[in-house]
Protein backbone atom coordinates (compact mmCIF):
# COMPACT_ATOMS: atom_id res chain seq x y z
CA UNK A 1 0.00 0.00 0.00
CA UNK A 2 1.55 3.39 -0.87
CA UNK A 3 0.89 6.52 1.27
CA UNK A 4 -1.84 7.96 -1.10
CA UNK A 5 -3.93 4.73 -0.85
CA UNK A 6 -3.40 5.09 3.37
CA UNK A 7 -4.52 8.44 2.85
CA UNK A 8 -7.45 7.34 0.65
CA UNK A 9 -8.68 4.10 3.27
CA UNK A 10 -12.33 4.13 3.69
CA UNK A 11 -11.77 3.80 7.00
CA UNK A 12 -9.57 2.60 9.93
CA UNK A 13 -8.31 -0.86 9.98
CA UNK A 14 -8.20 -1.74 13.47
CA UNK A 15 -5.15 -4.27 12.16
CA UNK A 16 -2.99 -1.11 12.01
CA UNK A 17 -0.50 -0.23 15.06
CA UNK A 18 -2.32 2.70 16.63
CA UNK A 19 0.87 4.78 15.65
CA UNK A 20 -0.20 4.10 12.28
CA UNK A 21 -4.04 4.78 13.27
CA UNK A 22 -2.86 7.95 14.29
CA UNK A 23 -2.29 8.83 11.00
CA UNK A 24 -5.41 7.65 9.11
CA UNK A 25 -6.95 9.87 11.84
CA UNK A 26 -4.93 12.60 10.94
CA UNK A 27 -5.72 12.29 7.09
CA UNK A 28 -9.40 12.46 8.43
CA UNK A 29 -8.75 16.01 9.66
CA UNK A 30 -9.57 14.46 13.07
CA UNK A 31 -7.39 15.31 15.53
CA UNK A 32 -8.43 14.76 18.34
CA UNK A 33 -9.02 10.91 17.64
CA UNK A 34 -4.95 10.87 15.88
CA UNK A 35 -4.01 12.31 18.95
CA UNK A 36 -5.65 9.96 21.19
CA UNK A 37 -4.29 7.29 19.72
CA UNK A 38 -1.02 8.39 19.25
CA UNK A 39 -1.14 8.18 22.78
CA UNK A 40 -1.75 4.39 23.01
CA UNK A 41 1.57 3.56 22.71
CA UNK A 42 4.98 3.89 24.65
CA UNK A 43 7.57 3.42 21.66
CA UNK A 44 9.61 5.65 19.44
CA UNK A 45 7.00 5.28 16.57
CA UNK A 46 4.16 6.98 18.97
CA UNK A 47 6.65 9.55 20.04
CA UNK A 48 6.86 10.39 16.60
CA UNK A 49 3.35 10.68 15.60
CA UNK A 50 2.61 12.44 18.81
CA UNK A 51 5.54 15.07 18.01
CA UNK A 52 4.15 15.65 14.36
CA UNK A 53 0.46 15.87 16.26
CA UNK A 54 1.98 18.87 18.04
CA UNK A 55 4.49 20.69 15.37
CA UNK A 56 1.16 20.62 13.07
CA UNK A 57 -1.23 21.68 16.12
CA UNK A 58 1.55 24.71 16.65
CA UNK A 59 2.60 23.72 19.99
CA UNK A 60 6.24 23.58 18.99
CA UNK A 61 7.40 23.29 23.03
CA UNK A 62 5.15 19.99 23.25
CA UNK A 63 6.48 18.80 19.89
CA UNK A 64 10.13 19.37 20.55
CA UNK A 65 9.84 16.91 23.88
CA UNK A 66 8.14 14.41 21.97
CA UNK A 67 10.59 14.20 18.97
CA UNK A 68 13.40 13.98 21.99
CA UNK A 69 11.39 10.79 22.65
CA UNK A 70 11.46 9.77 19.55
CA UNK A 71 14.92 10.07 19.08
CA UNK A 72 14.12 12.12 15.76
CA UNK A 73 14.90 15.47 14.83
CA UNK A 74 12.75 18.39 14.62
CA UNK A 75 11.09 18.22 11.34
CA UNK A 76 11.83 21.28 8.94
CA UNK A 77 9.29 21.16 6.18
CA UNK A 78 5.55 21.12 5.55
CA UNK A 79 3.63 18.72 7.52
CA UNK A 80 2.04 16.63 5.03
CA UNK A 81 6.13 15.60 3.55
CA UNK A 82 6.49 14.59 7.44
CA UNK A 83 3.53 12.23 7.36
CA UNK A 84 4.28 11.33 4.20
CA UNK A 85 7.48 9.49 5.42
CA UNK A 86 5.87 8.55 8.56
CA UNK A 87 3.29 6.72 7.02
CA UNK A 88 6.18 5.40 4.30
CA UNK A 89 8.09 4.07 7.35
CA UNK A 90 5.28 2.63 9.05
CA UNK A 91 3.79 0.58 6.50
CA UNK A 92 7.38 -0.92 5.42
CA UNK A 93 7.42 -1.82 8.95
CA UNK A 94 4.42 -4.57 8.66
CA UNK A 95 5.52 -5.90 5.90
CA UNK A 96 8.92 -6.75 7.74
Amino acid sequence: MTADQFRLCGKVDERWPKALQALWWDAQRDWEQAHEAAQAGNDTSYAWVHAYLHRKQGDDGNAGYWYRRAGKPVFIGASDAEWRQMVEELLRSLKS
